[in-house]
C-alpha cells in the first residue's frame, strides 16, 4: 500500500523581503533559483539536518525540484522546492529550508517566501496565470493567507491567484 503523502506544508514565511536577508545584519542577497542535480544531493540529507527525503522528490518524473542560492554563491543551498506543473496551475509538494535557516538562530529570512515567488513565476511561464495551490497544515491556513495572499480553498487546500501571484513576483524577481 503506497503511503499518503499528502499531509500538508508548514514551511513559515518569516518575512517578506526582496530576496534573501541576513539575520544579524539586515543586509539583502539577490538570488538565483536553479535545477536541483543529482550532485546536489549528498548536500540535502537527512543526516544534514533536512526534513524531507529529496532524492525520493527528484525521482519522481512529474516533479521539478529546484534550489535557492544566493547570486555568486551556487554551492551553498538556502532552500527547496518540489513542485508539478498541473493542467491550469502549478502544484506545490514540499518547500524547505536549509536548516541553517530554520529556527531562533537562523542565518537568512525571506527564503520561504521566495521559493513560493519562483512557482508563482513558472505558473506564469506555463500559461497558468500565476496560479498555484499546495495542502497546508491547518494550524498554518491564516499564515498563508496573511503572508502569502493565499485563500482557503476548502480542507487543507489553498491557492495563490494571479493578483498574489503578482505581489510576490513584484517583490522577489524585481528587473531592476
Amino acid at each position: 500500500m503506497k503511503k499518503d503523502l499528502s499531509i500538508g506544508l508548514d514551511f513559515v514565511v518569516d518575512k517578506l523581503t526582496n530576496s534573501i536577508e541576513n539575520v544579524v545584519t539586515g543586509d539583502s542577497f539577490k538570488t538565483e533559483v536553479s535545477i536541483l542535480t543529482k550532485a546536489d544531493l549528498k548536500l540535502v540529507t537527512k543526516k544534514n539536518g533536512w526534513l524531507f527525503d529529496w532524492k525520493k522528490e527528484l525521482k519522481d518524473p512529474a516533479r521539478e525540484i529546484f534550489k535557492l542560492t544566493i547570486i555568486g554563491n551556487p554551492t551553498i543551498i538556502q532552500g527547496l522546492i518540489s513542485m508539478e506543473v498541473k493542467k491550469d496551475h502549478v502544484y506545490m509538494h514540499l518547500v524547505e529550508s536549509a536548516p541553517y535557516n530554520k529556527g531562533k538562530e537562523k542565518m537568512y529570512s525571506g527564503v520561504p517566501a521566495n521559493l513560493v515567488a519562483f512557482a508563482c513565476r513558472v505558473s506564469f511561464q506555463r500559461g497558468h496565470e500565476g496560479n498555484i495551490s499546495f495542502l497546508s497544515k491547518s494550524q498554518l491556513i491564516k499564515h498563508y493567507e496573511k503572508t502569502l495572499g493565499a485563500f482557503h480553498f476548502g480542507g487543507r487546500v489553498m491557492i495563490i491567484d494571479t493578483v498574489a501571484a503578482l505581489k510576490l513576483i513584484d517583490r522577489y524577481f524585481k528587473t531592476n
